[in-house]
């Protein structure tokens, strides 16, 4: 490998303009590599982080969703996550964290999301800890034992791939082990950002009779409908009259209520606005409030008298993030997923973020 050195965008302190900063690129770790990031998405969570929402460690390198070329691999025998072998050239994703396996969560629960000592790239590995090189939003990223991987396949557009990147994983974690989308049933999805949109075409592929997308802006809902994701949009961010849209989504339910609410909006006054959604004997499923946003009013007998299930679903593992790269065939087969994507270089990261925060863009890449 010729280059020994790296850019990466840096996180020297909350709520101050990011850096593009360049470090020496260390060998790569014995069982790790060393990846060439092509692709850094931008995801909602990266703005909470540069606003200080999330107690992380500073300075660091963001990027928590990535796909690259595999540039150099550390002493030993190397294959992805469904044990193909793994060379130089390869292109492949990898999961974000890397579960300890001995906290009570991933030994005796089975729940290796809720990690207690979870390391994850681009958000707790800080650059004092080394290499500093450990996040997405750069053009090398150091992998180390124990992340899962997974190649991708040769046909597959980076661009489709990373248009979900965290969002597909983060969905099939909650549509498959917590409350899976049944053949038939009406689905209504708040929020019409990557995560709402990832639910909504899951939930197409899994066999549901409609889907509802209530969200916006207006342009996000259009970029929605024109790649083929949801059957009715309906705008509720530039609405003057929230109720009346409410009104209008209960309608194109058939008026007693989805089977199922998904709450991607990650806006705490969703909730309430999503617990009146549901049909009785329903279920409303949360997986948009990942950051702490704040409280909210509630009605409990919203809860009790449409006898609800209500279901909250906490990120993904690796194994979630292999299921979405299984699933980007039929995803790509279906929706425009790369027409969901706006790419921006490196150098132009604080236009990709000001995009993000604006909603002018339905997924930000930084390209490398």
């Amino acid at each position: 490998m010729t280059a020994r050195t790296g850019r990466a965008v840096v996180l020297k302190e909350f709520n101050v303009p990011l850096r593009l900063r360049e470090f020496p690129l260390s060998q790569a770790p014995d069982g790790g590599m060393i990846v060439a990031c092509g692709y850094g998405g931008i995801c909602g969570t990266d703005l909470h982080l540069q606003q200080g929402h999330l107690d992380i460690p500073v300075p660091l390198v963001l990027g928590h969703e990535g796909l690259g070329v595999v540039r150099e691999l550390g002493a030993g025998n190397h294959h992805d996550a469904t044990g193909a072998p793994l060379a130089a050239g390869d292109t492949v994703m990898w999961a974000s964290s890397i579960a300890c396996g001995v906290c009570p969560p991933c030994r005796l629960h089975r729940e290796p999301t809720l990690c207690e000592r979870r390391r994850t790239y681009g958000v707790n590995r800080a650059l004092a800890d080394g290499p500093e090189l450990s996040g997405a939003w750069a053009s090398h990223i150091v992998l180390q034992p124990g992340t899962t991987v997974i190649k991708i396949p040769d046909a597959t557009d980076p661009l489709a791939a990373m248009s979900l990147a965290c969002a597909g994983p983060t969905v099939a974690h909650a549509l498959y082990e917590r409350r899976p989308v049944r053949l038939g049933e009406t689905v209504v999805v708040q929020g019409s950002g990557p995560v709402g949109l990832a639910a909504a075409a899951f939930a197409q592929l899994a066999g549901a009779a409609k889907v509802i997308v209530v969200g916006g802006p207006a342009g996000r809902l259009d970029r929605a409908g024109s790649a083929g994701i949801g059957d009715v949009h309906l705008d509720i961010a530039g609405a003057t009259d929230p109720e009346e849209v409410l009104r209008q989504v209960r309608a194109a339910t058939g008026g007693g209520g989805a089977d199922l609410v998904i709450e991607c909006a990650g806006v705490p006054a969703a909730v309430g606005q999503g617990l009146t959604l549901a049909r009785r004997g329903g279920s409303y499923l949360i997986i948009g409030q990942y950051t702490d946003a704040g409280d909210t009013l509630i009605n409990p007998h919203q809860i009790v008298h449409r006898q609800l299930d209500v279901i909250g679903s906490w990120a993904f593992t690796g194994a979630h993030l292999v299921e979405y790269v299984r699933l980007l065939p039929a995803l790509t087969a279906r929706f425009d997923l790369a027409s969901l994507v706006t790419p921006f270089p490196l150098e132009r990261h604080a236009d990709a973020l000001a995009a993000v925060a604006d909603g002018s863009v339905m997924k930000a890449v930084l390209t490398s």
